[in-house]
């Protein structure tokens, strides 16, 4: 919130912008000092007015292309919906949302289209008023009425997150032409208005409901940088800068957005695409694989200096990453079970021979950040709050002092072996001639790893050859991408690499969409193991309603050891850090941001200016 002494000055500047003064409709409903910024715990690190953020360059030269290398393909432009495979990054160069979030702060959000808004303290209601100089890429304004209408269209044709975020809300009032009130009453939910804040705005004039969820190659409207040039379905994106962009002077905008071109370019296999890279047909890549980080880079154009490479180490959590076993199944219903499959892979063994040991071990939602239980004995709150919820934890977790097994390294540790085997045996399972079966009837313990990427496939090989000790026979499916998403959105798998459960350290309602009953219930959510604990619902609501830090610290840790304990996947591994390499064409700021890189704070060196300014 912007200092008592400032709210007036900002008022009034609002109103100097040609903001309607309140209608007479607005009297009907109660009102709170117009305020530029909202966080989610606290107050707002830095005045709307900044000059410009600390991981920006704020005299960036504008100007020049940068193309940027996808692995998998993509058949439509509309990323709202759950149908088709979007372009992923593209959304945020070609749709603004009402506010901004700042990158270094937990989640913080400042003007974009929303000029300013009201809250009460409860947050039970919020009021944004438009900017009058929005507008969408064709010149028309944007209003109070396109606000409404995305909001209905997302609540009822949009991705299931925003489904199930805006029917919170209890009733949505246009004020006036360039202002609009969300009544929140009843949600208890105090990151609803964040929420709200970051919705993407569409035009009424230019957008068809009826057919918004099918796929398309035909582009959205937009008020963004950026409008869509060159499709080529499948391969390749371009997105031209809108020179008519209207907010391409606001502060929160000063030093992103600087070339005139962005191209994403898509190959089917990773060796391809680093070897585009390689060769300069791409500008810059995002390196996942630590032996190649390590060992892959020693050819000319990077002993020349042509090429730069970066490591960068962001402040938020560094997520989960699993071999996701489907609980709607059933041999993966017993938790005992699905304790023995972790059991079963020797991360030591694979770190090693795979990934030239650069790896870390994954083992908390919330990974290397105060969120994170692990290590962590519950405290009296904890406990108390945990047990409010219903919530089963086991004793080892609840003290802190669970840690994921650790193998001797060799790819046979007997001794692993032995544990997951009687796991087994206590679910019901023996091993009998060499195969495990369900003591009850025979049946082999036989399940399919659906893949779609070579590096996905060695990993699920080299699983199934430790699967094989213990009897257990799993077939690796690989299909196209198209096949992949379709299947992980209706949930017709039994287990896959999964790691898109993108974490920050302000945790809030994407963790319903992740784990939630409801979630787990319809199709394209991330729950993907299926978790159906009303407990976690409990713990999510704990979060969103956490009114201080402490008590939004306190119920991550508390979902973290309840998720923990229902062993969902084989934990995997993460980067330490984030590794980054570009053609020195390409320039970075010099500092990053507690997220890590941001493409849309780079540059291109002969627009003009130098690199790591």
């Amino acid at each position: 919130m912007l200092p008592r002494l400032l709210l007036p000055v900002f008022a009034l500047a609002v109103l100097a912008t040609g903001l309607a003064p309140p209608s007479a409709a607005a009297a009907e409903f109660p009102r709170a000092p117009v305020q530029a910024a909202i966080a989610m715990h606290g107050e707002p690190a830095a005045r709307p007015d900044a000059a410009h953020r600390r991981y920006v360059n704020p005299d960036a030269p504008k100007g020049g292309r940068i193309v940027l290398g996808v692995q998998g393909t993509f058949d439509t432009l509309n990323p709202f919906v759950v149908r088709g495979l979007p372009v992923p990054g593209a959304r945020q160069y070609l749709h603004e949302t009402l506010l901004a979030r700042s990158y270094d702060e937990p989640f913080t959000l400042y003007p974009q289209i929303a000029a300013g808004l009201e809250v009460p303290d409860d947050r039970s209601w919020i009021i944004f008023h438009v900017d009058p100089r929005a507008r969408f890429s064709d010149g028309r304004p944007v209003t109070a009425a396109d606000i409404r209408f995305s909001f209905e269209l997302l609540r009822e044709r949009g991705r299931p997150n925003h489904r199930s975020y805006y029917r919170k809300v209890r009733q949505v009032d246009l004020i006036d032409v360039q202002t609009i009130r969300f009544d929140l009453a009843g949600a208890n939910d105090r990151e609803l208005p964040l929420i709200l804040g970051l919705m993407p705005v569409l035009p009424q004039h230019a957008t068809d409901p009826a057919t918004f969820e099918d796929t398309t190659l035909q582009p959205l409207v937009g008020s963004g940088p950026y409008t869509v040039g060159e499709v080529r379905a499948g391969e390749s994106l371009s997105l031209r800068r809108n020179p008519n962009w209207w907010g391409r002077d606001l502060t929160i905008n000063r030093g992103l957005f600087n070339f005139d071109e962005i191209r994403f370019e898509f190959y089917r296999d990773g060796n391809t695409l680093f070897e585009a890279f390689k060769k300069g047909l791409v500008d810059s890549r995002v390196e996942t694989d630590p032996g190649r980080w390590t060992s892959g880079y020693d050819f000319p154009a990077m002993r020349e200096g042509r090429i730069l490479r970066e490591t960068l180490r962001p402040g938020t959590p560094k997520g989960i990453r699993g071999l996701t076993m489907n609980t709607r199944r059933p041999v993966f219903q017993d938790v005992r079970v699905r304790e023995a499959m972790g059991l079963l892979f020797d991360f030591e063994w694979a770190n090693h021979a795979l990934y030239a040991g650069g790896f870390e071990r994954s083992q908390s939602l919330f990974e290397g950040s105060e969120l994170s239980a692990r290590g962590r004995p519950a405290d009296a709150a904890e406990r108390r709050l945990l047990a409010q919820s219903g919530a089963r934890v086991r004793d080892d977790i609840l003290d802190g002092t669970y840690q994921v097994p650790v193998s001797d390294g060799s790819g046979s540790d007997r001794t692993r072996l032995r544990q997951a085997i009687a796991l087994f045996a206590a679910a019901g399972w023996h091993l009998e001639g060499g195969a495990m079966r369900l003591a009850a009837t025979g049946q082999p313990f036989t399940f399919e790893f659906l893949v779609a990427t070579r590096d996905q496939e060695r990993l699920a090989l080299t699983y199934q050859r430790f699967l094989q000790r213990a009897g257990i026979r799993m077939a690796v499916r690989n299909v196209d991408a198209v096949q992949y998403d379709r299947r992980l959105r209706e949930y017709d798998f039994d287990m896959v690499d999964y790691r898109w459960w993108n974490t920050s350290l302000s945790p809030g309602n994407e963790q319903a969409f992740y784990w939630g009953v409801a979630a787990g219930r319809s199709p394209g959510s991330r729950n993907l193991p299926g978790i159906a604990d009303p407990a976690v619902d409990r713990l999510v609501a704990a979060i969103v309603e956490a009114r201080r830090r402490e008590d939004l610290v306190m119920a991550a840790r508390a979902l973290d050891r309840v998720v923990t304990s229902g062993f969902y996947w084989v934990p995997l591994f993460h980067q330490p850090a984030q590794w980054i390499a570009r053609w020195n064409h390409i320039a970075m700021p010099a500092e990053s941001s507690v997220f890590g890189y941001l493409v849309e704070t780079w540059w291109r060196r002969d627009a003009g200016g130098a690199d790591r300014q």
